[in-house]
């Protein structure tokens, strides 16, 4: 019997190795939902429920139960099925038979901060809900940080605390466990390598990396299997290898030839939480890190345009960054804000990329490492003019090149500077 006709009389047992908690619940409703819907939520969690309190294992149902309890057909179950199974939170197995015998295996979702580092459910979740929503359900999840810096860790090592003892080994015990998610189907790699021209690829051309990449382009950019060929054959170099920084390029410029010249929407991202600096440093430099990590790339080339919406030229280098290059979000408002001094308050793609192809390299992820960099190389190239020409080159610096100067000894400008960019973050 096929796996594609599900019947009343088909069982199923719900197994559960995974703890689910009630922050899980909340991060399911608020954060899954958008995503897969009202109906996958309510499949899993009726799975959940089948499995009766603290049980690993439920006992054995038939769907003709999902179909009494949910009010839904079996086709909309078995949509829903494949939803959870999509982002992780379900993997199904199957024992064919007269009557078909199913396991779904159940898993917790992502926590909120891997939920929102990740960049397929971070890009897919604001795209179904918009910017608005977005940031309001991010602001929930938001937690004050504390300054450690002036603290010391007192905190006493297991061995210092309690006595060594036998340990029981290899028990297995109820445990928090997330399923993995699968974007694999995204390309059916048979298809893509019996549509290439034969004889062009190497041994080595699809590694698990550059297979990762080519999955997670075509899910970002909605490409199909005979799409990505398109591509591929452009791509494809001399000895029969794939470039992956060629690669991203070219799927980038096919997406935005097909579609008006539009790239996926992540200038509307600020930076992860993970990369964020410790919040309670109030110093001047503190202050400025601080905007630049909670302000949204689209949001710093505004505040810069003095309130007047970016044109769409100047999105399309950013966007253009920050899908080939990856830069995070306060490296590129660092880099926006360094740019437009240093260059007449114009956003130069060539002269930006040059900078941001170096960041990535010396591997830049963060916007005080940014700041840094941008000083240092800003230093070494004034003084090689100094030295060569004994001409010093007109201050075009920005103003967080100084902040640890003294307020009197900064220029009347500088502090004007300053006190400009920092006027809705006090």
């Amino acid at each position: 019997m096929s796996i594609e006709t599900l019947l009343p009389a088909d069982t199923y047992t719900v197994i559960c190795r995974s703890i689910i908690s009630e922050e899980d619940k909340k991060n399911l409703i608020s954060l899954y939902e958008p995503i897969i819907g009202p109906i996958a939520l309510s499949l899993y969690f009726t799975l959940l429920h089948d499995l009766k309190l603290l049980d690993i294992i439920s006992t054995e149902y038939t769907h003709h139960h999902l179909m009494t309890i949910m009010k839904i057909s079996l086709e909309n179950i078995k949509i829903a099925r494949e939803s959870l199974e999509g982002v992780g939170l379900l993997k199904t197995y199957l024992k064919e038979d007269e009557n078909n015998t199913f396991v779904y295996e159940i898993f917790s979702p992502l926590s909120a901060k891997e939920f929102f580092n990740s960049p397929i459910f971070n890009i897919t979740l604001y795209n179904n809900i918009g910017k608005k929503e977005y940031d309001l359900l991010k602001h929930e999840y938001e937690i004050p940080k504390i300054d450690l810096k002036t603290y010391k860790d007192i905190t006493k090592p297991l061995n210092l605390i309690y006595k060594s003892s036998n340990i029981i080994e290899n028990l297995e015990v109820l445990e928090r466990k997330e399923g993995n998610i699968n974007i694999e189907n995204v390309i059916d790699f048979d298809l893509l390598l019996s549509s290439l021209p034969k004889g062009i690829l190497n041994e080595k051309t699809f590694t698990k990396k550059t297979k990762e990449l080519i999955n997670e382009l075509a899910f970002i950019y909605n490409l199909d299997t005979l799409k990505m060929v398109e591509i591929l054959r452009n791509t494809i170099n001399e000895k029969g290898l794939i470039d992956r920084d060629n690669l991203r390029t070219i799927t980038r410029k096919y997406y935005q030839y097909n579609n008006n010249g539009k790239l996926p929407t992540l200038v509307y991202r600020v930076q992860p939480d993970y990369l964020k600096s410790v919040e309670g440093n109030k110093s001047t430099k503190g202050k400025i890190i601080y905007m630049f990590e909670n302000t949204t790339p689209y949001d710093y080339l505004k505040l810069k345009n003095k309130g007047v919406e970016p044109s769409t030229r100047d999105l399309k280098i950013i966007e253009g960054l920050m899908v080939d290059l990856e830069l995070p979000p306060s490296v590129i408002n660092v880099l926006i804000d360094y740019v437009l001094r240093k260059n007449n308050n114009k956003l130069n793609k060539e002269y930006m990329e040059t900078i941001g192809i170096q960041w990535r390299r010396s591997n830049i992820k963060t916007a005080e490492e940014a700041m840094e960099i941008a000083k240092k190389e800003n230093n070494k190239i004034t003084k090689k003019i100094t030295k060569n020409t004994n001409i010093k080159p007109t201050n075009s610096n920005p103003a967080w090149f100084n902040v640890d100067t003294k307020k009197e000894e900064m220029s009347e400008e500088e502090v004007k500077e300053l006190e400009e960019l920092l006027k809705d973050y006090r």
